[in-house]
């Protein structure tokens, strides 16, 4: 690249490397890069494809393309990404929110809207979401949920740090409660020594890890090489934390209450049986928008028998 290179010359050039090196979407990431480089939106690159560009800016937009070129993901070079319309930043070492888990988001809100019992018909009550990352769920429930208070749980300190600023970045921080603790220990307490919940949850929601050990060595350089495996995989076959969650889902839950999930691919119907062994009952299941089952719902009974035990 020279000084003589313009913006859209540029443009050019680097969809067809990007595409060279196998990126899926090379022009739109192409767009995305460079104008991340010259601090400009992909409509201002478009009023300024004639510009010519200086060595600085070469230099800004060359670094950045190396970095996609080797396969890291455009989120992590670019800081940002945006989840159910909402702005939110990502760092290396947490896993980057999907387009998928908005179906996860659509179904949790349907639910509290339907169990809504506020004068005004909105939601009040408590959800917990496990394995919160980047905090993409819980801000997004937040958000949308102005009565609701929100627990955000998550292993990693990492995981946490980023979530809380994204919390706060849409304006939800006060409604959200951070808890680091395992996914193992629901009913325990978090590093503050507060406890996880009171066992009256309305709704425990999860995109947990779901990878299985052999399907870790196929998933995509993006994923395998720089997202979080801790947020990735789960056993053999994936399913141990849905093992975990079930497990514990009737003595978190109120009566009425439900566990909802996002599951692999092929999970639906594993995911199904590990609610109808736990206790949970209405089990249900919701695809995305390509038809492939993506969401995974069951409900404590409305007398919920690990609260009778209790009470004995």
């Amino acid at each position: 690249m020279t000084d003589s290179w313009t913006v859209l010359k540029v443009l050019r050039w680097t969809t067809e490397y990007l595409k060279e090196k196998g990126i899926e979407n090379p022009r739109l990431d192409a767009e995305l890069l460079i104008g991340s480089a010259l601090d400009k939106d992909r409509v201002g690159l478009y009023l300024c494809y004639d510009q010519p560009l200086h060595s600085d800016e070469l230099a800004a937009i060359r670094q950045l393309v190396t970095r996609r070129a080797s396969r890291e993901p455009l989120q992590y070079i670019l800081g940002q990404t945006e989840f159910w319309s909402l702005p939110f930043k990502v760092v290396p070492g947490v896993l980057i929110p999907r387009g998928d888990t908005e179906i996860l988001v659509e179904e949790a809100l349907r639910i509290l809207q339907q169990q809504g019992d506020a004068p005004d018909g909105g939601v009040t009550g408590s959800v917990l979401d496990v394995g919160t990352g980047s905090g993409a769920i819980a801000v997004a429930i937040a958000h949308s949920c102005p009565e609701l208070a929100v627990v955000a749980l998550d292993i990693s300190p990492a995981a946490l740090e980023l979530a809380q600023g994204n919390a706060e970045l849409n304006g939800v921080r006060e409604r959200l409660r951070f808890c680091r603790q395992d996914m193992a220990h629901l009913d325990g307490c978090c590093d503050d020594g507060h406890a996880v919940n009171d066992g009256r949850l309305r709704l425990i929601v999860s995109n947990p890890p779901y990878i299985s050990r052999a399907e870790m060595a196929e998933l995509m350089p993006e994923v395998k090489d720089h997202e979080p495996h801790l947020a990735l995989e789960a056993g053999e076959d994936g399913l141990d934390c849905y093992r975990l969650l079930c497990a514990q889902a009737l003595r978190c839950l109120q009566p009425g209450g439900w566990l909802v999930v996002e599951v692999g691919a092929t999970q639906a119907a594993s995911v199904r049986q590990l609610m109808e062994q736990s206790g949970l009952e209405q089990l249900f299941q919701r695809d995305d928008y390509s038809g492939i089952a993506r969401v995974v719902g069951g409900c404590a009974p409305a007398t919920n028998s690990a609260e009778v035990e209790v009470e004995k």
